[in-house]
């Protein structure tokens, strides 16, 4: 497997003032595939704009995919113009150039890019075989980005305004990509040219899928009055399972449109496609890499997840990946949100607990620096990693108890997309912050919350309370990090009667009857320190 430099693994994080100078505008994109030699050659047309004056053009590019030409306004610039070392490709204007301007450059490449060898939790492309023996490759890059197999930016503002991709593959195989399908162009060896174009769209959310595909179609008649391209590409043979999942594809878009908004995408697809990995929310073509599992739930958990992320994640971007549980935290809660809309508070109830049993509170979700991916994915380099989707998701649970979902939905709305009142054409994808949730959670609220997002977001530990009886007297108190405020209410069930305890200065008491059976938080409404959970996770650690 080709080694990638410390650059191309890195995705986003603090930039340096030449790197947040340049912004990517568009990006016309043609890669031929090559999946008999497991490489890849392209040709990137970039249209560039200044938002400060630079001297150097620095473009991320992993140096398994090396550049033999540099055009820059339609002429090749001699060697010596620019560079191509651990992953960056620099290239030096003849004079510098001002802000505000437009720098239209070409750069051809080619080589053997990096490979995935657990994707997609690394990251590269996965190289395959369909069951019928035919090639099958899918690309995923969140976590090391872009660079892995296209020149780009690889942090979150580098989101260019349009990608055209023009995707080659062997005869006999097809490119589902992301955007809206231009043609089709067959050559006379029997290849295949796929054209796409994109609007608005992750660098990482760029996708190359290669392999045999059938392919379903249809259309979702939005409850917005506008109509959804539905469209899964399969391997041919799993057809009556492929009909399931595609069954599923127009009630979940339903959900998500009640609940949250409309499609964000429905000008070009709500798009799916079998990959050789798991999945990852590749822009209007999620990957899709679930073998059909079946799960007591009735729905196909990864295939909502990834359809999440269009509204958590594409459509609302994190501004910073230190920002990264604004994506998985509410793609994950989700799924028990979508029980509870299918089956009601029970099953709601039961997913809850199964994610409770994932949170391990190693890090504080939010650190309040910037941060790469993988310094905030990644557990073992001091971040939280699945944190950000399982405390993420509880945080939320809490949170929406809290303050009522008539304001945990208006400020949800309002952060994707900006407004409170999306409509299909009213709306732009956007940049968000923790931040700006914060102060729309309070807003929505009415009341101040930054004692609950400084526990929950900004700590690593988890809220303890502590119970004390005397008599007729029940006595709690929260126990905080660093004794920071934490006036959180508790349902205490007394007998048959639910009463709610204030905890002013952290601490309330109720009068009961002596010898009467209590239950602290019968519905499981707040993210705490739980002793049980602590011991079964160190039970099955050890095993």
């Amino acid at each position: 497997m080709p080694p990638i430099s410390a650059q191309t693994q890195r995705s986003g994080g603090a930039l340096t003032a030449e790197r947040a100078a340049l912004r990517l505008h568009s990006a016309d994109l043609a890669i031929e595939v090559i999946p008999s030699r497991q490489q890849l050659s392209g040709v990137a047309t970039l249209e560039l704009h200044t938002l400060a004056p630079v001297q150097r053009l620095l473009i991320d590019l992993d140096t398994n995919l090396p550049v033999s030409e540099v055009a820059l306004a339609g002429k090749t610039l001699p060697r010596a113009a620019w560079s191509h070392v651990d992953g960056v490709l620099t290239v030096t204007p003849d004079s510098p150039v001002a802000a505000g301007a437009s720098i239209p450059l070409r750069i051809t490449y080619a080589g053997t890019p990096h490979v995935a060898v657990r994707a997609p939790w690394d990251d590269g492309i996965v190289w395959s075989q369909a069951p019928d023996g035919s090639h099958w490759a899918a690309t995923t890059a969140q976590g090391y980005g872009c660079d892995l197999f296209w020149p780009c930016f690889d942090f979150p503002q580098g989101e260019p305004a349009v990608v055209t991709l023009h995707i080659t593959v062997p005869k006999g195989l097809k490119a589902p990509s992301n955007g809206v399908l231009l043609g089709v162009d067959t050559l006379p060896d029997g290849r295949t040219t796929w054209n796409w174009r994109a609007t608005t769209i992750n660098p990482y959310d760029v996708a190359l899928n290669i392999g045999p595909y059938a392919e379903l179609s249809g259309s979702y008649r939005s409850r917005f009055g506008n109509s959804v391209p539905l469209h899964y590409w399969y391997l041919p043979g799993k057809e009556a399972q492929a009909k399931r999942l595609f069954a599923e594809f127009a009630p979940t878009l339903d959900f998500f449109e009640t609940l949250i908004g409309p499609f964000p995408f429905g000008a070009e697809k709500l798009g799916v496609v079998e990959t050789p990995h798991m999945g990852m929310e590749h822009q209007t073509i999620n990957a899709y890499g679930n073998n059909y599992a079946q799960a007591p739930e009735g729905f196909d958990w990864l295939f909502q997840h990834e359809l999440s992320h269009e509204w958590f994640g594409n459509q609302m971007t994190a501004a910073d990946w230190d920002d990264f549980w604004l994506h998985e935290g509410f793609g994950q809660y989700m799924q028990p949100l979508y029980g509870r809309w299918r089956e009601g508070e029970a099953r709601y109830a039961a997913m809850m607990a199964q994610q409770r049993l994932r949170i391990f509170n190693k890090a504080p979700l939010v650190s309040g620096t910037s941060r790469t991916s993988e310094e905030v994915y990644e557990d073992g380099k001091g971040g939280p990693g699945a944190d950000i989707y399982f405390k993420g998701a509880w945080v939320l649970h809490t949170l929406r108890n809290l303050i009522g979902d008539a304001a945990f939905f208006d400020a949800t709305r309002r952060l994707v997309y900006g407004r409170p009142d999306p409509r299909p054409g009213n709306f732009e994808p956007r940049f968000a912050t923790t931040a700006e949730f914060e102060k729309l959670a309070a807003q929505a609220a009415g009341r101040d919350l930054d004692w609950f997002f400084g526990i929950y977001l900004h700590e690593a530990a988890l809220p303890e309370l502590v119970e004390t009886r005397n008599g007729d007297q029940l006595h709690l108190r929260w126990k905080t990090p660093n004794d920071r405020p934490f006036p959180l209410p508790v349902e205490v069930q007394v007998g048959e009667r639910l009463e709610t305890v204030s905890m002013t200065g952290n601490q309330g008491s109720l009068t009961v009857p002596a010898g009467v059976h209590l239950v602290i938080d019968p519905m499981a409404r707040i993210l705490r320190r739980s002793e049980a959970v602590e011991r079964y996770q160190a039970q099955q650690a050890a095993k």
